[in-house]
């Protein structure tokens, strides 16, 4: 498949740091070489990732989120294989985006059109995304997805939908909702793309910050019953999970994916750093609850970016396994 770059297991030795007495987790993974083997191989999990910044360039926002993929992948394959992580994984490999983001990088960003240009490169992007995550999912299968930016979104709710032959439903961790205007694709307009399209059904944003968000946004959401929200400011910190749970009474009973923007969580390296947020440890313990739901179908992490001093990867890794942990076996 030429959107996909499949790895193996001598591709992913290099990160590998090997250790007499003990297994890693990169040791135990499965491997394909066409989407075509999904529905053979015994396994729950299958995650991949998106290496490319376009969207969030054409969102005139931080560029750094093509790298996640890479500093997530080293952190994951070294996590210890033990009683406490023992599910079956593929390892897929990620979206092809080089030829996508050479194109981006040749733009001049004084073009008039320059954010047009990159929206046509993200719809590239876009189709390819879909595509796998619609294999995945009809080969009964969890996507886990690492970006990239929020724009890879529209991609997973496109594949979800098609695997599942229906509309589906989000539930989106996030200090933005990311439903500004359709006029060209880019990382905040995601969600507003799949309900023109007809394919997000109900779509719940926890954790909206007041600040970022414009009084039309408000308005739109308060005048639709599919779309609903808790804004950040009015939560505390004992009543995090009792809200969570409540709010999840909104997407869940029906096939809904988790997507979580790494802006809403504070001071962690993403394309909009906030100095406010969730700690790391409540995110995990959301990630871990969305995860208990049946319904629960694919997460997507995204926005982050790789910076000196915060491990992007390994905060990364953390969120990957605690959803695998918590993912109750089918």
């Amino acid at each position: 498949m030429q959107n996909l770059k499949f790895y193996n297991r001598k591709s992913v030795e290099r990160l590998i740091s090997f250790r007499d007495g003990e297994v890693k987790l990169g040791e135990k993974l499965n491997f394909i070489s066409a989407l075509e083997e999904l529905e053979k191989i015994d396994a729950e999990f299958v995650i991949f990732g998106i290496p490319e910044d376009i969207g969030v360039r054409a969102n005139h926002g931080k560029a750094g989120t093509s790298k996640a993929w890479e500093a997530f992948l080293k952190a994951f394959l070294n996590v210890q294989h033990n009683q406490y992580l023992d599910r079956k994984i593929i390892l897929l490999g990620k979206i092809h985006t080089s030829e996508e983001m050479e194109k981006a990088g040749n733009i001049d960003p004084s073009d008039p059109n320059y954010h047009q240009k990159l929206g046509d490169l993200v719809e590239k992007i876009d189709a390819k995304v879909s595509e796998v995550v619609k294999q995945v999912i009809s080969a009964g299968k969890t996507p886990i997805i690492i970006g990239g930016g929020h724009n890879n979104a529209f991609g997973n709710i496109k594949g979800a939908a098609a695997g599942f032959e229906k509309p589906v439903n989000i539930l989106n961790i996030d200090a933005h909702t990311d439903l500004r205007s359709t006029e060209y694709r880019h990382s905040g307009n995601g969600f507003s793309y799949a309900l023109k399209k007809g394919i997000l059904k109900k779509y719940f944003v926890f954790g909206l910050h007041e600040n970022y968000t414009s009084r039309t946004i408000f308005e739109e959401l308060g005048n639709s019953e599919d779309l609903d929200f808790t804004l950040f400011e009015e939560l505390k910190k004992g009543d995090l999970l009792s809200v969570f749970q409540k709010n999840l009474e909104f997407v869940k009973q029906e096939r809904f994916g988790l997507e979580v923007d790494c802006d809403s969580i504070a001071y962690f390296p993403s394309s909009a750093i906030s100095p406010t947020g969730f700690s790391l440890e409540d995110a995990r313990d959301l990630v871990r609850e969305a995860a208990k739901e049946k319904n629960c179908s694919y997460l997507h992490l995204c926005e982050a970016v790789v910076q000196e001093g915060f491990p992007t990867g390994k905060a990364l890794s953390y969120l990957v396994t605690d959803f695998i942990k918590a993912v109750k076996h089918a």
